[in-house]
C-alpha cells in the first residue's frame, strides 16, 4: 500500500512539473465560444488536420461549430508565462497577432493585439470573438 501511494505521488509530481515546464505545448479550450487552440510553441511540431501541405507549424486555432482553421505561422515565447503568436486564416487572406498568457493551474488568457478580428461561423453567420478570452487546459476543468 505504501509503495502504491509513493508511486502515485511520484507520478503526480512528474506530471505537475512537466505541465509547468511546458505550458505552451497544449490543447486549450474556451467553453463559451467553443473554440480551441492546439499548440506546440517550442518545437513547431503540429500538423494541421487535412492541411498537411503547410507542414509542421507552432499550432492552430479552431472552433467546434466551424470547420475552418486559423494557423499559427510564427510564435515567440516572451517569458515562462507569456508568448506571442502570429495567426492567419486557412486562406491566407486575414491575419492577426495575439499574446497568450499562462495564468497557472491550467488557465490561459488570450489577448488580440492587432490585425484582423478572429471570427468563426455559427449558423451560417460570422461571429467576431472578443479581444480577450479565457482558455482552460483540456482535461483540467
Amino acid at each position: 500500500m505504501k509503495k502504491t501511494f509513493i508511486s502515485l505521488l511520484l507520478m503526480w509530481f512528474v506530471w505537475n512539473v512537466s505541465a509547468q515546464e511546458a505550458p505552451f505545448k497544449c490543447r486549450i479550450y474556451n467553453d463559451t465560444y467553443q473554440v480551441y487552440m492546439q499548440l506546440d510553441l517550442y518545437n513547431s511540431s503540429i500538423e494541421v488536420p487535412n492541411q498537411e501541405i503547410y507542414g509542421e507549424l507552432p499550432g492552430y486555432l479552431g472552433a467546434k461549430r466551424d470547420t475552418r482553421l486559423w494557423l499559427v505561422t510564427d510564435a515567440e515565447i516572451l517569458s515562462e508565462r507569456k508568448a506571442r503568436i502570429d495567426v492567419i486564416n486557412d486562406f491566407g487572406s486575414e491575419d492577426f497577432v495575439a499574446e497568450l498568457h499562462y495564468n497557472g493551474n491550467g488557465k490561459y488568457t488570450f489577448r488580440h493585439k492587432g490585425g484582423s478580428v478572429w471570427k468563426i461561423v455559427v449558423n451560417n453567420k460570422y461571429v467576431k470573438l472578443p479581444k480577450e478570452l479565457e482558455f482552460t487546459l483540456e482535461g483540467k476543468e
